[in-house]
């Protein structure tokens, strides 16, 4: 077992679909936080509807943490049911400890050939001694009393967590967590994590909330989508606070109707947003194609999951950039933003929303399964989206040219009802007036308007986070950014200086930026999660890298480490 003298943890909660795995995770989280810590938890878990395996796993620490480690101390399952399809996903060593229930049966070949250290322990005879015994709170006190969390501030948060299921609950669950804290394991407690944490207040936040609370931030007032995995919680989330803000949520028949009625509603003076995942945005396109035609606002917040078709719904996975970027017909200039971390869900999703909306233009906000779904101990999201000029609005003083050939490319938008406001907005080709035109002038003249827009606007620093120094870069995007934020310190740490270069604005490239970025460097390793390396592809195809490029890449559902970053820097060539 690692020293007690780490700061930082990594514990997985194993069992069958419905043991509870993650309620105990969720309220582990919980406890961490109260003792002002940081903390991540990802879950793992298959497409069935009911049942199936299922993983809680937890990284807690005393600094800030965005990714997974490169390994985990503590592997606690409940059972070992189909726990072979995720057992990639925990990887383990000989420093690890195992802690079995032996009536679970024998330990598969997956985990047990770690070589890591077991400690057999009878988890459902010990629920059993309580009436009804939950063997996930024997586990959450077990635990609990491992990390040296404090008792009464645990039983307050289990007696929270569960009031709304009635007392008989409560009482079993904190009955269980009891016998749980009362029994004392072999190994030695990793009690480190007791002391040292902060004083200000942890936020506990998924990335799916973040979006949804960036969308707020931003000013949307109404949304519209059709339920999928993994974007769905942020449409739950969004739904009761939508309406304390005098706005609304309305859930479509299909993605088809949910674009639609996203335009109808931007194209009425309201912002508005939808969120999906990759079958869906593949659905959405052509209605984003009509956003991007007439001009109107609209955000699609896009939870990519592992593809393609169905693929593997509950994993995550980069692999919905291609479609994000290249995915309209015809010449269709776009904004095409990805989230770094849970934090920056918030503050990239407001930020897409105000460029929307100041652009007059259709914004992807890019996101994944592994963000949407983890819940995150973080400081509070304060930085907000630099306040850009709001959607230019016509005056009743005619005539009116919708599409006017300004010198930005952003034209006065009339709200219906305005007098002398009438305008066509379709998805033909128009003259400045709206008025559909075919001719040669007009369309040429309308698409430099659209792209000059985009390309003209000032992005400022906020196109990407950098960092670090030296003649070597990593440059990579979206939720890859927390392994190899990660990495970067690391080698800072041993003395290997690194820039990094996490890319949030992907469309319209940022030329210039990026060569002063670059300034220095001659060497870059790409890192994404994808099979074809699409990330790479799009860096060779929008800026002049004229150096030594290597990518590290792989498809979901295993992330790529901070320390898999780390080797591949220090290997040299």
């Amino acid at each position: 077992m690692p020293s007690t003298q780490r700061q930082d943890l990594s514990i997985a909660i194993t069992g069958s679909g419905g043991a509870g795995v993650v309620s105990a995770g969720t309220l582990l989280l919980d406890m961490a936080a109260e003792l002002g810590h940081y903390g991540l938890m990802r879950k793992a878990y298959g497409p069935q509807i009911r049942g199936g395996e299922s993983a809680a796993l937890l990284r807690l620490s005393t600094r800030p943490v965005h990714c997974m480690d490169d390994g985990f101390d503590l592997l606690l399952a409940l059972d070992w049911q189909n726990t072979d399809r995720f057992a990639a996903e925990i990887p383990l060593s000989a420093d690890s400890l195992i802690i079995a229930d032996p009536a679970a049966g024998e330990i598969p070949a997956a985990i047990s050939q770690s070589g890591a250290q077991i400690e057999p322990l009878p988890l459902k005879a010990l629920a059993g001694e309580t009436e009804g015994g939950r063997a996930n709170m024997v586990a959450l006190g077990l635990l609990a009393r491992w990390l040296g969390f404090d008792h009464s501030a645990a039983q307050a948060l289990i007696g929270a967590a569960y009031a709304g299921k009635g007392e008989t609950i409560v009482s079993n669950s904190l009955a269980s967590f009891e016998r749980g804290f009362d029994t004392v394991l072999k190994h030695p407690p990793a009690q480190v994590l007791s002391t040292g944490g902060s004083a200000a207040p942890r936020w506990q936040l998924s990335g799916n909330e973040g979006c949804g609370l960036g969308a707020l931030r931003g000013g949307v007032r109404f949304a519209a989508a059709y339920p999928i995995t993994p974007a769905s919680e942020m449409l739950e989330w969004l739904a009761p606070r939508l309406e304390q803000l005098g706005g609304s949520l309305l859930q479509a028949e299909d993605e088809l109707a949910s674009i639609n009625m996203v335009i109808g509603a931007s194209y009425g003076g309201v912002p508005a947003m939808t969120a999906t995942s990759g079958p869906g945005l593949a659905l959405m396109l052509e209605g984003f194609g009509l956003a991007i035609a007439s001009e109107t606002p609209v955000v699609v917040v896009n939870v990519m999951r592992g593809g393609p078709s169905t693929g593997i719904p509950t994993k995550s996975e980069q692999t919905d950039l291609n479609i994000a970027l290249y995915g309209m017909h015809g010449d269709a200039p776009h904004l095409v933003l990805a989230a770094l971390d849970t934090a920056d869900c918030v503050f990239c999703t407001e930020w897409a929303v105000r460029l929307s909306e100041a652009l007059q233009a259709a914004a992807i906000v890019l996101s994944d399964q592994g963000l949407a779904q983890s819940r995150a101990l973080i400081d509070q999201p304060e930085r907000r989206a630099l306040q850009i000029p709001p959607r230019s609005l016509a005056t009743d003083d005619g005539p009116y040219l919708r599409y006017a050939l300004t010198e930005d490319g952003v034209s006065p938008m009339a709200i219906p009802g305005l007098e002398n406001g009438m305008y066509t907005a379709d998805g033909l080709e128009h003259a400045q007036s709206g008025k559909p035109s075919s001719a040669a002038a007009d369309h040429s003249a309308q698409l430099d308007k659209r792209q000059r827009k985009l390309e003209n606007h000032d992005y400022g620093a906020d196109w990407a986070e950098t960092s670090g120094g030296g003649d070597t870069a990593i440059i990579t995007w979206g939720s890859s950014t927390g392994a190899a934020r990660e990495a970067r310190q690391r080698l800072a740490e041993a003395g290997h200086e690194v820039r990094l270069i996490s890319m949030r604005l992907l469309l319209p490239a940022s030329v210039e930026a990026m060569n002063k970025a670059l300034e220095g460097v001659g060497r870059i390793v790409v890192v994404e999660q994808s099979h074809s390396q699409q990330f790479y592809h799009y860096l060779r195809a929008y800026y002049d890298l004229d150096v030594a490029i290597e990518v590290l890449a792989r498809p979901g559902p295993l992330p790529i480490t901070p320390g898999e970053i780390v080797n591949r820097i220090l290997q040299q060539g």
